[in-house]
């Protein structure tokens, strides 16, 4: 996955590099993080577009994010998006956790799908959260998963 700074330069780093230059830079500057991990998609005609950020928050200081945006040609129902888009936003969790452990910072793994069953979404919500809570995450589902349902989706 490519990465980048949401005003579009790239990071030529690795994720896990530059998420721990990224802590190192904030803790030294004196602010406590917590780091939230979402993904959003889109179908646009035959091809789904996916955004997974990853959301650096500054206690009462406001925060910044890192952005992978990547497609497929596949169609997929929307159970499977869902599904699709919590594996994603797991994967980099999964990958950033022990980083993040190590510098004290808080995780969390937002999901964009509704708790409201009246919403379609709603059908992912079971397997989701489970997917999640069984990786060891904390879940947010809307409207509480801003990271995947507002950061993300900005950036589709």
């Amino acid at each position: 996955m490519k990465w980048r700074r949401f005003n579009g330069q790239r990071i030529e780093q690795t994720l896990t590099e530059a998420v721990e230059e990224t802590l190192k830079r904030e803790q030294a500057a004196g602010y406590k993080l917590k780091v939230c991990i979402g993904t959003d998609s889109q179908v646009r005609g035959k091809q789904v577009e996916f955004a997974t950020v990853v959301v650096f928050l500054r206690e009462k200081r406001g925060g910044f994010m890192f952005i992978s945006n990547y497609h497929t040609q596949r169609e997929m129902t929307l159970r499977e998006r869902m599904i699709t888009e919590v594996a994603h936003s797991i994967e980099v969790a999964y990958a950033l956790c022990d980083l993040l452990d190590a510098y004290d910072v808080a995780l969390e793994v937002h999901a964009d799908i509704n708790t409201d069953p009246q919403f379609q979404s709603n059908q992912a919500l079971k397997e989701a959260m489970g997917y999640i809570l069984s990786m060891g995450f904390i879940f947010k589902a809307k409207p509480d998963a801003f990271a995947s349902s507002s950061c993300a989706d900005k950036v589709i």
